[in-house]
């Protein structure tokens, strides 16, 4: 058994964190086009979920790029 108290806390390596953040938006993109495809053969409420889906993967791209600024401002 580990004591629990006696665990030390990991260093806070930031220096990857924009690489990291730009693949997570080159990812969410992807699914986006991805989504766009398939809503050409969908319709009714499926529909209306991938433009909802899509809408909060927008959001999330937008909060990453400006994560993304905040990392390479320090």
């Amino acid at each position: 058994m580990t004591d629990k108290h006696n665990q030390q806390a990991k260093p806070d390596d930031r220096s990857d964190n924009a690489e990291k953040i730009q693949n997570m938006v080159q990812n969410t993109i992807e699914n986006l086009e991805a989504a766009h495809e398939t809503m050409q053969f969908s319709s009714g409420e499926e529909k209306e979920q991938i433009i909802a889906k899509n809408q909060r993967r927008e959001e999330a791209i937008e909060g990453f790029r400006e994560e993304i600024k905040d990392e390479s401002n320090q």
